[in-house]
């Protein structure tokens, strides 16, 4: 039931569907989020109000509100409340689809940080996939983004070495693979397949998103192509799903 002032009252909460109390609680609030009920910077009501509107105690109040306090969306200020910290970022996928540019125009400030890097021999699918001879060698980075600081994705992407010889080089310097490509000469490129798909965020990834380790997250495998519409790189990124939108443009 909805008041006359947009809030929500007499909420029914499901006690026997093996889903905790505060859970469910938690997944009414970020959707009241993302609906838009309280933008960026608003206060959420007081854990007295949520508790009667929720039909449960103050504790179970504030372990959800802890819930969104830990994903990000919410922060808690000394004697003023727990405020929404972000609304859900929107991520549109289209052939030309930049994290730093994406981040930008939302006011927000992107970041990118190398975890780690490799050289290998390609996998089959990944030769398939980047048009390469069998045996060739492959950069394969692991790297985490983050806007205003908040981490947003980890990715992992693999590119021809022979034709981007330096290209972990570059990355580690600017946190761009935009950047680091136009180093070895590729100005421009654009995404040729995005598939996506959603999963249980693993241990490795839960930890470097700062979410809960069985929170969900959205998968894109992605092929992008230089200007020529050759195969230059192969990547998967796992996204933090309560902290994005993911949209597809045509």
């Amino acid at each position: 039931m909805t008041a006359t002032d947009g809030s929500t009252t007499g909420i029914s909460m499901e006690r026997s569907g093996g889903v905790a109390l505060w859970r469910q609680i938690a997944e009414r609030l970020k959707g009241d989020i993302r609906a838009g009920l309280w933008g960026q910077g608003a206060k959420l009501p007081a854990e007295a109000e949520l508790a009667r509107r929720f039909g449960v105690n103050r504790h179970t109040i504030r372990r959800a509100v802890g819930e969104l306090a830990n994903e990000g969306l919410v922060s808690s200020r000394q004697g003023r409340g727990t405020f929404v910290e972000s609304a859900p970022i929107s991520y549109p996928i289209g052939s030309r689809t930049r994290f730093s540019e994406i981040i930008s125009r939302q006011a927000r400030e992107p970041g990118g940080r190398l975890i780690a890097s490799f050289r290998e021999t390609a996998a089959p699918w990944l030769t398939d996939k980047l048009q390469l001879p069998a045996g060739s060698a492959l950069h394969r980075l692991e790297t985490l983004h983050v806007a205003d600081g908040i981490p947003v994705s980890v990715s992992t992407a693999w590119f021809p070495a022979a034709r981007f010889p330096d290209l972990v080089l570059h990355y580690a310097e600017t946190g761009s693979v935009t950047k680091a490509l136009a180093a070895h000469g590729v100005t421009d490129y654009s995404r040729a397949r995005t598939d996506i798909s959603a999963r249980i965020a693993e241990p490795d990834e839960a930890r470097l998103l700062q979410i809960p380790p069985d929170a969900p997250v959205l998968v894109t495998a992605v092929l992008n192509v230089d200007t020529g519409g050759k195969p230059i790189q192969v990547a998967r990124t796992r996204f933090a799903a309560e902290r994005v939108q993911l949209t597809v443009e045509s």
